[in-house]
Protein backbone atom coordinates (compact mmCIF):
# COMPACT_ATOMS: atom_id res chain seq x y z
CA UNK A 1 0.00 0.00 0.00
CA UNK A 2 1.50 3.54 -0.60
CA UNK A 3 0.17 6.55 0.44
CA UNK A 4 -0.33 10.16 -0.51
CA UNK A 5 2.84 12.07 0.29
CA UNK A 6 2.95 16.07 -0.07
CA UNK A 7 5.87 17.87 0.52
CA UNK A 8 5.14 21.35 2.44
CA UNK A 9 7.13 23.99 4.34
CA UNK A 10 7.12 24.51 7.93
CA UNK A 11 7.81 27.16 10.28
CA UNK A 12 11.34 26.95 12.04
CA UNK A 13 9.56 26.90 15.21
CA UNK A 14 8.55 22.83 14.09
CA UNK A 15 11.79 22.64 14.93
CA UNK A 16 11.24 22.43 18.50
CA UNK A 17 7.80 21.03 18.40
CA UNK A 18 9.41 17.98 17.29
CA UNK A 19 11.66 17.56 20.38
CA UNK A 20 8.49 18.23 22.31
CA UNK A 21 6.70 15.63 20.85
CA UNK A 22 9.19 12.78 20.89
CA UNK A 23 9.25 13.31 24.64
CA UNK A 24 5.16 12.98 25.15
CA UNK A 25 5.61 10.28 22.61
CA UNK A 26 8.71 8.54 25.08
CA UNK A 27 7.11 8.94 28.12
CA UNK A 28 3.72 7.29 26.87
CA UNK A 29 6.19 3.75 26.55
CA UNK A 30 9.42 4.53 27.83
CA UNK A 31 10.66 0.97 28.49
CA UNK A 32 9.86 0.40 25.18
CA UNK A 33 11.74 3.10 23.50
CA UNK A 34 14.79 2.26 26.21
CA UNK A 35 14.85 -1.10 24.62
CA UNK A 36 14.59 -1.02 21.13
CA UNK A 37 17.86 1.70 21.71
CA UNK A 38 19.57 -0.78 24.02
CA UNK A 39 18.88 -3.56 21.19
CA UNK A 40 20.02 -1.55 18.44
CA UNK A 41 23.61 -0.35 20.04
CA UNK A 42 23.67 -4.30 20.69
CA UNK A 43 23.08 -5.04 17.02
CA UNK A 44 25.64 -2.47 16.14
CA UNK A 45 28.03 -3.31 17.94
CA UNK A 46 27.96 -7.11 17.44
CA UNK A 47 27.76 -6.32 13.45
CA UNK A 48 30.94 -4.01 13.64
CA UNK A 49 32.54 -6.88 15.40
CA UNK A 50 32.43 -9.24 12.70
CA UNK A 51 35.68 -9.51 10.31
CA UNK A 52 35.85 -7.84 6.91
CA UNK A 53 32.18 -6.95 6.39
CA UNK A 54 31.43 -6.05 10.15
CA UNK A 55 31.88 -1.81 9.89
CA UNK A 56 29.83 -2.05 6.13
CA UNK A 57 27.44 -3.73 7.82
CA UNK A 58 27.36 -2.10 10.84
CA UNK A 59 26.45 1.36 8.59
CA UNK A 60 24.55 -0.39 6.20
CA UNK A 61 21.87 -0.91 9.20
CA UNK A 62 21.81 3.04 10.20
CA UNK A 63 18.91 3.82 7.65
CA UNK A 64 16.87 1.06 8.49
CA UNK A 65 17.24 1.50 12.78
CA UNK A 66 15.77 4.93 11.85
CA UNK A 67 13.16 3.52 9.86
CA UNK A 68 12.32 1.50 13.26
CA UNK A 69 11.85 4.11 15.73
CA UNK A 70 9.76 6.15 13.27
CA UNK A 71 7.47 2.72 12.87
CA UNK A 72 7.66 2.44 17.05
CA UNK A 73 6.55 6.07 17.34
CA UNK A 74 3.20 5.30 14.34
CA UNK A 75 2.43 2.10 16.61
CA UNK A 76 2.55 3.99 19.95
CA UNK A 77 0.58 6.94 18.38
CA UNK A 78 -2.28 4.27 17.23
CA UNK A 79 -1.77 3.37 21.41
CA UNK A 80 0.61 -0.21 20.01
CA UNK A 81 3.18 -1.64 21.69
CA UNK A 82 6.30 -1.42 19.92
CA UNK A 83 8.57 -4.46 19.71
CA UNK A 84 11.86 -5.54 18.09
CA UNK A 85 10.14 -6.36 15.05
CA UNK A 86 9.82 -2.87 13.71
CA UNK A 87 13.26 -3.08 12.62
CA UNK A 88 12.12 -5.84 10.35
CA UNK A 89 9.05 -4.83 9.10
CA UNK A 90 10.62 -2.29 6.72
CA UNK A 91 12.32 -5.95 5.18
CA UNK A 92 9.07 -7.43 5.07
CA UNK A 93 6.58 -5.13 3.13
CA UNK A 94 7.04 -6.25 -0.14
CA UNK A 95 9.68 -7.89 -1.96
CA UNK A 96 10.45 -4.69 -3.97
CA UNK A 97 10.83 -2.01 -0.68
CA UNK A 98 12.67 -4.60 0.81
CA UNK A 99 15.32 -4.40 -2.18
CA UNK A 100 15.03 -0.74 -2.08
CA UNK A 101 15.70 -0.39 1.94
CA UNK A 102 18.56 -2.50 1.23
CA UNK A 103 20.30 -0.81 -1.59
CA UNK A 104 19.61 2.00 0.58
CA UNK A 105 21.40 0.95 3.17
CA UNK A 106 24.14 0.15 1.17
CA UNK A 107 24.85 2.88 -0.67
CA UNK A 108 24.96 4.70 3.01
CA UNK A 109 27.53 2.55 3.94
CA UNK A 110 29.69 2.69 1.36
CA UNK A 111 29.56 6.71 1.15
CA UNK A 112 29.85 6.69 5.24
CA UNK A 113 32.88 4.04 5.02
CA UNK A 114 34.74 6.00 2.62
CA UNK A 115 34.30 9.72 4.70
CA UNK A 116 35.83 8.16 7.46
CA UNK A 117 38.41 6.07 5.48
CA UNK A 118 39.34 9.91 4.23
CA UNK A 119 39.32 11.19 7.43
CA UNK A 120 41.40 8.47 9.12
CA UNK A 121 44.12 9.41 6.27
CA UNK A 122 43.70 12.78 7.31
CA UNK A 123 44.28 12.47 10.78
CA UNK A 124 45.56 9.02 11.46
CA UNK A 125 48.77 9.24 13.03
CA UNK A 126 47.54 12.92 15.27
CA UNK A 127 44.63 11.02 16.51
CA UNK A 128 46.68 7.88 17.67
CA UNK A 129 49.40 10.80 18.91
CA UNK A 130 46.67 11.66 21.57
CA UNK A 131 45.38 8.11 22.41
CA UNK A 132 48.92 7.03 23.20
CA UNK A 133 49.21 10.54 25.79
CA UNK A 134 45.68 9.35 26.56
CA UNK A 135 46.85 5.67 27.77
CA UNK A 136 50.03 6.94 29.40
CA UNK A 137 48.36 10.00 30.78
CA UNK A 138 50.38 12.74 29.52
CA UNK A 139 50.56 16.15 30.70
CA UNK A 140 48.53 18.90 29.68
CA UNK A 141 51.70 20.47 27.97
CA UNK A 142 51.96 17.49 25.95
CA UNK A 143 48.40 17.58 25.15
CA UNK A 144 48.77 20.66 24.26
CA UNK A 145 51.54 20.59 21.31
CA UNK A 146 49.63 17.51 19.92
CA UNK A 147 46.24 19.36 19.36
CA UNK A 148 48.16 22.28 17.53
CA UNK A 149 48.43 19.63 14.58
CA UNK A 150 46.28 20.78 12.15
CA UNK A 151 45.22 17.17 10.86
CA UNK A 152 43.17 16.65 13.89
CA UNK A 153 41.03 19.48 12.39
CA UNK A 154 40.81 18.99 9.15
CA UNK A 155 40.13 15.37 9.87
CA UNK A 156 37.27 16.26 12.47
CA UNK A 157 35.78 18.65 9.91
CA UNK A 158 35.60 16.06 7.65
CA UNK A 159 34.21 13.23 9.65
CA UNK A 160 31.77 15.42 11.27
CA UNK A 161 30.89 17.63 7.96
CA UNK A 162 30.84 15.35 5.64
CA UNK A 163 28.86 12.52 7.47
CA UNK A 164 26.39 15.56 8.29
CA UNK A 165 25.76 16.11 4.60
CA UNK A 166 25.26 12.74 3.77
CA UNK A 167 22.74 12.25 6.25
CA UNK A 168 20.78 14.80 4.47
CA UNK A 169 19.44 12.93 1.76
CA UNK A 170 18.97 9.46 3.82
CA UNK A 171 16.93 11.55 6.60
CA UNK A 172 14.16 11.05 4.93
CA UNK A 173 14.55 8.64 2.41
CA UNK A 174 13.73 5.02 4.51
CA UNK A 175 10.28 6.18 4.98
CA UNK A 176 9.70 7.75 2.03
CA UNK A 177 10.30 4.12 0.46
CA UNK A 178 8.49 2.59 3.09
CA UNK A 179 4.83 4.58 3.22
CA UNK A 180 5.27 6.15 0.05
CA UNK A 181 6.84 3.77 -2.31
CA UNK A 182 9.23 5.32 -3.72
CA UNK A 183 12.65 4.55 -5.56
CA UNK A 184 16.01 4.83 -3.63
CA UNK A 185 16.65 8.13 -6.38
CA UNK A 186 13.75 9.67 -5.73
CA UNK A 187 13.54 9.29 -2.00
CA UNK A 188 17.36 10.98 -1.72
CA UNK A 189 15.98 13.68 -3.88
CA UNK A 190 12.95 13.99 -1.89
CA UNK A 191 14.83 13.56 1.78
CA UNK A 192 17.10 16.54 0.41
CA UNK A 193 14.50 18.78 -1.08
CA UNK A 194 12.78 18.46 2.36
CA UNK A 195 15.15 19.23 4.66
CA UNK A 196 16.49 22.75 1.99
CA UNK A 197 12.77 23.83 2.09
CA UNK A 198 12.71 23.07 6.07
CA UNK A 199 16.12 23.59 6.96
CA UNK A 200 15.38 26.61 9.30
CA UNK A 201 13.32 24.49 11.12
CA UNK A 202 15.92 21.30 10.88
CA UNK A 203 18.61 23.93 12.50
CA UNK A 204 16.54 25.04 15.07
CA UNK A 205 16.26 21.27 15.98
CA UNK A 206 19.90 20.38 15.66
CA UNK A 207 20.87 23.10 18.11
CA UNK A 208 18.30 22.20 20.46
CA UNK A 209 19.86 18.88 20.49
CA UNK A 210 23.50 19.59 20.61
CA UNK A 211 22.48 22.49 23.54
CA UNK A 212 20.74 19.62 25.52
CA UNK A 213 23.67 17.22 25.55
CA UNK A 214 25.94 19.56 25.97
CA UNK A 215 23.68 21.08 29.04
CA UNK A 216 23.50 16.91 30.49
CA UNK A 217 27.00 15.95 30.18
CA UNK A 218 28.34 19.49 32.12
CA UNK A 219 25.34 19.21 34.46
CA UNK A 220 26.75 15.26 35.15
CA UNK A 221 30.43 16.59 35.48
CA UNK A 222 29.61 19.27 37.67
CA UNK A 223 27.30 17.71 39.98
CA UNK A 224 29.78 14.30 40.12
CA UNK A 225 32.83 16.14 40.50
CA UNK A 226 31.22 18.05 43.68
CA UNK A 227 30.01 14.66 45.14
CA UNK A 228 34.12 13.75 44.37
CA UNK A 229 32.39 10.87 42.71
CA UNK A 230 33.77 11.84 39.48
CA UNK A 231 34.74 8.02 38.42
CA UNK A 232 30.89 7.30 37.83
CA UNK A 233 30.28 10.36 35.43
CA UNK A 234 30.90 8.21 32.44
CA UNK A 235 28.53 5.29 33.60
CA UNK A 236 25.66 8.32 34.29
CA UNK A 237 26.41 9.51 31.05
CA UNK A 238 26.44 6.54 29.27
CA UNK A 239 22.72 5.82 31.01
CA UNK A 240 21.26 9.82 30.42
CA UNK A 241 23.05 9.50 26.86
CA UNK A 242 20.86 6.18 25.69
CA UNK A 243 17.46 8.31 27.14
CA UNK A 244 18.49 11.29 24.89
CA UNK A 245 19.12 8.93 21.74
CA UNK A 246 15.92 7.34 22.47
CA UNK A 247 14.11 10.61 22.80
CA UNK A 248 16.13 11.47 19.40
CA UNK A 249 14.90 8.17 17.56
CA UNK A 250 11.20 8.91 18.95
CA UNK A 251 10.55 12.53 17.40
CA UNK A 252 12.10 11.93 14.11
CA UNK A 253 8.67 10.25 13.25
CA UNK A 254 7.13 13.87 13.30
CA UNK A 255 9.61 15.89 11.34
CA UNK A 256 8.31 13.11 8.65
CA UNK A 257 4.84 14.02 9.15
CA UNK A 258 5.52 17.97 9.15
CA UNK A 259 7.49 17.81 5.53
CA UNK A 260 5.40 15.35 4.01
CA UNK A 261 1.77 16.05 5.71
CA UNK A 262 1.96 12.38 6.92
CA UNK A 263 -1.25 11.02 8.49
CA UNK A 264 -0.99 10.81 11.98
CA UNK A 265 -4.02 12.41 13.39
CA UNK A 266 -3.95 16.20 14.81
CA UNK A 267 -5.65 15.10 17.87
CA UNK A 268 -2.44 12.62 19.08
CA UNK A 269 0.11 14.77 18.26
CA UNK A 270 -1.29 17.79 20.21
CA UNK A 271 -2.42 15.18 23.49
CA UNK A 272 -0.81 16.24 26.42
CA UNK A 273 -0.66 12.70 27.36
Amino acid sequence: MTMQLHLQQVPAANGRLWIRHGFRVFRRQPMAFVGLMGLALLASMLLTALPLVGPLLGLMAIPICSLGFMLATHLVLQKKMPTAAVFVAPLRLTPERRNRQLVLGASFAVLALLILMAANAIDGEATRAVMELMEKKGSAEEFAKVAEDSRIVWGALLRFGGLALLSVPYWHAPALIHWGGQGVGQALFSSTLALWRNKAAFALNGLLWVAAFLVLSMAITMVFTALGLLQAAPVVMLVVGMLAWAVFYASLYFSFVDCFMFGAPQDLLDSKT
